[in-house]
């Protein structure tokens, strides 16, 4: 069977008026009904068969013969590259009318758009990025300072991406659009790993060896880095197995997989290198950024004071009530003087409560509003011509489906009345073009008789397709002859059915009803029309992934509770991530974002961004030993609230340039992505720091703990002063 490709043109008219009539009698005799190719139709008032008296768009389909061979397709394509351009020249030259085109390949070549439009966006995203965390790694003191390793940690992960990118085009990938959120997935979970492990640096004692500091800090960091790289391999993993039967998300799972793998191993090898390299010029004494010994305070003193501001090491800054110079960094330095008294208050608790509540409402709100993404625009560049066509077809032409081609590939008995009944069952409910029709009223206004094959096909043959207004059903049948003998091996014939406004929901409904009935019918046959490749894509996108990232988080579930040390932990880290989705998932809707693929994408990763920004501080509130529950919240912020400010701020920054690409699909990814990165946020520095103050776990048991602990302590003390003879007293 030939394939054909198609070449839909909406004319839209400003004011056009014509006289016709939706089954149109052409000159040559034949009937066709062109109902479907008419947009904004008045009829005549008061007219019994429907006349129409003008029409504000006309849609003319033409279809190009392709044989299948790599030839013919570089043909067609040409081909279709010059239709397009000829659209264009006839809109330029014809102000009066508005010409809008799509064939077979504006749907790649619009989807590949995208790309092209967001190369110089994403390199801003880069360079905001680089800035957000130099500045954020930067202090006013000259030796404790790290911006060269905040830019080192950007640096890394591009590094791990560009090494994740050449492995996927020396296996002979192709890349899309849809893999454009990788870069921005994997720079928000791998640079978590930096700021912690460079926050597990600023925790360490100064006094000891840098070679102890890095360890210490590798020890405190990479196992939580570890646990959170492996959920994301998990997850992904999932989305990249057999299960998921849709290639694009199986091949945006792979590539996430192997860019988080080469993450870790970067963070943990090169970046590791970075560290032990700052560690030792700290160590002796160098500056951050010049790499230069820092002159002592007698030398300093007789400087200007522009040059002590450069060259002071803060030692000034530190005393016996302030005894670690790292927490003069400005982000600590906030949390543990401001915000972690405020956020605790017990005036702030109440109000942050109704903000919850609000936060759940609008969330819950969205949830029950949610809908399939069937729009074939979510992917497509803003100002391509798909999208301006589709925009049109939805306007002037709702009211019909696409063309539904019905194609039937086995031998079949035509002139059985069975078959004949059968078929009309299946098309009822269109508007059909076909041959068979045709026929079977040609044999009844010429009284021919047709009840066997040798007659149905000799007619059929020899008087039926010779006649002029027949001649264009010839490629709609396939006749093979063996010898003396003729048989129809396949035909095919055209179905249009009247729909309402919602067409993409409706022509989800009518694949759905023809489906199921190409399987149980005697008759087999298939139906296909270009937008069915776009439904099904989306149709699976929407359950498929929902169900492989629901059994992902089931497996880390049960991997957690065997692993965590306090079960509490596990269940306030369930109930936190279950809140930043659902949080996510009703909001993104109020946002008017589908639920297609990308979204979906963005799901997934938002449950993995959430566990790897909410675990490091549910565990340390845990497990920490203070009196109450608000002295530990206030300890796990000032330990992860560094790292989490610094990740989550450039994870943000970065995703603003995406906001300035005209495209469906980078539009879809910053909604999502901000929301993902504002909810982790909100629930990390507002919603748990109060919660946490009158929710289980009880401190109680540690306050027993240390009470006991201090008088051990204090009778030993005791002991030992017994033990020890004054020398005044011996003497």
């Amino acid at each position: 069977m030939n394939k054909n490709h198609p070449y839909s043109v909406p004319w839209r008219w400003v004011s056009a008026s014509m006289e016709a009539i939706k089954l149109q009698v052409k000159q040559d005799g034949r009937q066709s009904f062109i109902g479907h190719q008419l947009g904004g139709v008045a009829e005549v008032p008061n007219s019994k068969d429907q006349r129409v008296k003008s029409a504000r768009a006309i849609q003319i389909t033409y279809y190009l013969q392709n044989y299948g061979s790599t030839t013919q397709d570089h043909i067609s394509e040409q081909w279709e590259t010059e239709f397009c351009t000829l659209m264009h020249q006839l809109q330029e030259e014809r102000a009066d009318i508005q010409l809008y085109s799509l064939t077979s390949f504006s749907l790649l070549r619009d989807f590949q758009k995208t790309i092209d439009l967001s190369r110089s966006k994403i390199v801003v995203s880069l360079m905001l990025v680089l800035m957000a965390a130099t500045l954020s790694s930067s202090m006013k003191d000259c030796l404790r300072s790290k911006p060269f390793l905040g830019l080192l940690g950007v640096l890394t992960i591009c590094i791990s991406s560009v090494t994740a990118a050449g492995i996927f085009f020396v296996t002979d990938g192709r890349y899309n659009s849809t893999l454009l959120g990788i870069p921005f997935f994997a720079m928000g979970h791998g640079t978590k790993g930096v700021f912690e492990l460079l926050s597990g640096w600023r925790r360490t004692r100064e006094s000891l060896p840098f070679k102890d500091r890095v360890a210490d800090a590798y020890s405190d960091v990479m196992v939580s880095y570890t646990m959170t790289s492996s959920l994301y391999i998990i997850t992904f993993g999932m989305g990249a197995s057999p299960f998921t039967n849709i290639e694009a998300v199986r091949i945006f799972c792979q590539n996430m997989c192997i860019t988080i793998v080469l993450n870790y191993f970067y963070v943990f090898s090169f970046y590791g290198s970075c560290l032990v390299f700052a560690g030792q010029l700290e160590q002796n004494r160098y500056h951050s950024i010049f790499c230069c010994k820092i002159p002592s305070e007698e030398y300093l003193d007789r400087k200007p004071i522009w040059f002590q501001t450069i060259m002071s090491d803060g030692h000034q800054h530190s005393s016996h009530h302030e005894p670690d110079p790292y927490e003069n960094h400005f982000i600590q330095h906030f949390l543990r003087e401001h915000y972690n008294e405020w956020i605790t208050n017990t005036y702030v608790k109440p109000f942050v409560v109704i903000l919850y509540l609000i936060y759940a409402s609008f969330s819950f709100m969205g949830c029950l509003q949610i809908s399939g993404g069937s729009n074939i625009i979510n992917l497509l560049a803003s100002d391509s011509p798909s999208v301006s066509y589709a925009h049109i077809q939805q306007k002037y032409f709702s009211n019909y489906s696409p063309v539904i081609g019905f194609y039937i590939y086995e031998p079949l008995e035509y002139w059985n009345a069975t078959v004949q009944e059968d078929l009309k069952t299946i098309s009822s409910g269109f508007n059909t073009e076909s041959w068979i029709e045709q026929y079977y009223q040609f044999l009844k206004a010429a009284n021919v008789s047709a009840s066997n094959k040798t007659e149905f096909i000799g007619v059929l043959q020899n008087s039926f397709l010779r006649r002029a207004e027949f001649q264009h059903f010839k490629n709609d049948i396939i006749i093979s002859r063996s010898g003396e003998e003729s048989n129809i091996i396949a035909s095919r014939m055209f179905l249009v059915a009247r729909t309402s406004e919602n067409t993409q929901r409706e022509v989800v409904e009518l694949l759905e009803k023809l489906r199921p009935l190409s399987l149980i019918q005697s008759i087999k046959f298939i139906v296909f029309n270009p937008t069915f490749v776009f439904m099904d894509h989306y149709g699976l996108a929407v359950t498929m992934p929902v169900l492989i990232s629901g059994f992902s988080v089931l497996l880390v579930l049960i991997l957690t509770f065997f692993l965590v040390i306090h079960p509490l932990g596990n269940f306030w880290l369930i109930i936190t991530v279950t809140s930043i989705e659902l949080g996510v998932l009703g909001l993104m809707t109020l946002w008017n974002v589908d639920m297609d693929c990308v979204s979906i994408m963005c799901l997934i990763y938002a449950l993995n961004f959430a566990i790897d920004h909410c675990s490091p501080l549910l565990y340390t509130f845990v497990l920490a030993t203070e009196h109450t529950r608000t002295l530990c919240i206030q300890d796990s912020l000032k330990e992860h609230g560094t790292a989490i400010i610094q990740n989550v701020v450039s994870f943000l920054v970065g995703l603003v340039p995406l906001l300035f690409v005209p495209s469906n699909l980078t539009s879809t990814l910053f909604k999502c992505l901000l929301l993902t990165g504002s909810c982790t946020l909100l629930h990390c520095f507002v919603i748990l720091p109060v919660f946490l103050t009158f929710f289980p776990p009880s401190k109680k048991r540690h306050k027993k703990k240390k009470r006991a602990k201090r008088k051990e302590r204090e009778e030993i003390e005791c002991i030992e002063i017994q033990e020890n003879t004054d020398h005044v007293t011996a003497v």
